[in-house]
């Protein structure tokens, strides 16, 4: 299977976040040498989901 790019990385991250993720794409991901691009990809969505609560909650109260 041929490496990942960020943005291949990111679609997916988004996607399985998003509870969206298709089964070959599931798997395809499993098959990466590396989890740590996911991770690290992961831990950014994540963070930003929660700056833009954050922001939204502040611009409303």
């Amino acid at each position: 299977m041929a490496k990942k790019n960020l943005l291949d990385v990111f679609k997916s991250v988004a996607a399985s976040m998003l509870g969206v993720q298709s089964d070959a794409n599931y798997k395809s991901d499993f098959e990466q040498a590396s989890f740590v691009p996911y991770a690290v990809v992961g831990v950014l969505f994540v963070l930003g989901l929660i700056g833009i609560l954050v922001l939204i909650v502040n611009l409303v109260l």
